[in-house]
């Protein structure tokens, strides 16, 4: 698994959770049970921590940073992503938090200090402006995103089917080429 320390700090993958071979995580980085990480992924956690929690994706491509300490933020900002959130391919997240089962759509970009919302869908190509709140239930699409409507059951539920298929491919390939 390519895990690489930082400072001494060696990322923490819980057992259950898949890691590609071709992903790289360093540094200050937890990753919850049956959570997968993507080929391609970068995930470096090293001027703050990274955590992501149970059953969440990192897709193929996606980037993963943080903030560090500065003269308006000391402490800078860690990157928080809750249970069962999907990140979709070539996402950019930095510093930011997103909370349980919201949705990165493919080539978006989370900045500083941003908070995604439980239930939240961020369309593909969007950007999240540093310290924006992208609202529980709702679809922001853009650059920069605005809240276009509230997600119908029908998105919740497919949001939910697609965090259960990575789940379940994330098992599919630990058995197979780990």
């Amino acid at each position: 698994m390519p895990l690489h320390p930082f400072e001494g700090i060696l990322p923490q993958i819980d057992p259950s959770a898949f890691v590609h071979p071709d992903a790289v995580v360093i540094g200050d980085v937890q990753i919850g049970p049956e959570s997968s990480v993507w080929p391609g992924a970068i995930i470096r956690g090293d001027v703050n921590p990274i955590r992501i929690g149970a059953w969440s994706n990192i897709q193929d491509g996606s980037i993963l940073h943080v903030s560090r300490p500065t003269p308006s933020r000391p402490n800078g900002i860690p990157l928080i992503i809750g249970d069962r959130v999907i990140v979709g391919h070539h996402v950019n997240l930095h510093a930011c938090q997103l909370m349980d089962d919201c949705m990165i759509g493919i080539g978006a970009i989370v900045l500083d200090g941003a908070v995604v919302e439980s239930t939240a869908m961020v369309g593909a190509g969007s950007l999240i402006p540093p310290g924006k709140r992208v609202t529980a239930g709702t679809l922001w699409i853009g650059s920069p995103a605005k809240p276009l409507r509230p997600l119908s059951p029908e998105e919740q539920d497919a949001m939910r089917a697609t965090m259960e298929s990575y789940r379940g491919l994330g098992r599919r390939y630990k058995k197979s080429i780990l």
